[in-house]
């Protein structure tokens, strides 16, 4: 019996060691680092830069200047040739083949009329050599037979200068008939101002010699040939109220 109660001790003893040891030998695998699963590397360009690297700073490149449209801007006009001694525009007389109210239009052309076409052009200036805007301008003619219509208003109009007091007229060169030389018929009236009128004569003209109204400061100048057609321009000089 006392063999028995001693015996006991033992192969406890020798149970707590075997223990003891296989625990010590699962101590390192309890504290392992636990693994993760692999992590892809970020793109090269979310990589923070390095600790020594300066940080850059964006700067906004300033936006271009904007330069006017023709629609933006308006086109400035070169000033006409004038002087505080050029005076008005010579007056002339009417003549009998005035009609009023003649449409208002810059193109005295019409379908299947005959002549050298030609386009006049120029302003309309007060006597201290500012342009006027709003200008009225009536002009009419003989067509290229030297015959006027005097039942309608076949090269026939009236217009109204631009806001740089400018006008232009699209017609044809008027032919001759007995007694008097080339010439254009017009009426100039400045907004509340007088009527100016007067002629326009084409220079080298020879009738311009026997024309006995004839006066060469209405000459237009200078007379162009462009093509077919012509040319030719007049700055008018008018009184105002």
């Amino acid at each position: 019996m006392i063999h028995q109660r001693t015996a006991r001790p033992h192969v406890i003893l020798f149970f707590v060691i075997a223990c003891f040891v296989a625990g010590c030998a699962s101590l390192p695998q309890a504290t392992a680092t636990p693994t993760r699963e692999p992590v892809a590397p970020a793109p090269a360009d979310a990589q923070a830069p390095p600790a020594s690297a300066t940080p850059t700073v964006a700067v906004p490149t300033p936006a271009p200047a904007m330069t006017p449209t023709p629609t933006q801007a308006q086109a400035i006009l070169p000033t006409p040739a004038c002087s505080a001694d050029t005076g008005a525009t010579p007056a002339m007389t009417e003549g009998p083949y005035y009609t009023p109210n003649a449409p208002e239009r810059t193109s005295l052309l019409e379908p299947g009329m005959t002549g050298t076409r030609i386009v006049i052009s120029g302003y309309v200036l007060s006597t201290d050599c500012q342009p006027i805007p709003g200008a009225l301008v009536d002009f009419w003619q003989a067509d290229a037979d030297g015959v006027y219509d005097n039942a309608g208003y076949r090269l026939r109009g009236r217009q109204y200068t631009d806001a740089n007091g400018r006008y232009t007229l699209e017609t044809v060169v008027p032919g001759l008939y007995p007694g008097r030389t080339r010439h254009i018929h017009v009426k100039v009236q400045a907004p509340g101002g007088p009527i100016l009128t007067t002629q326009l004569f084409f220079p080298g003209e020879a009738q311009n010699d026997t024309d006995t109204i004839f006066d060469p400061g209405l000459l237009l100048s200078p007379v162009q040939e462009t093509g077919n057609d012509l040319t030719a321009t007049f700055d008018f000089v008018v009184e105002q109220n």
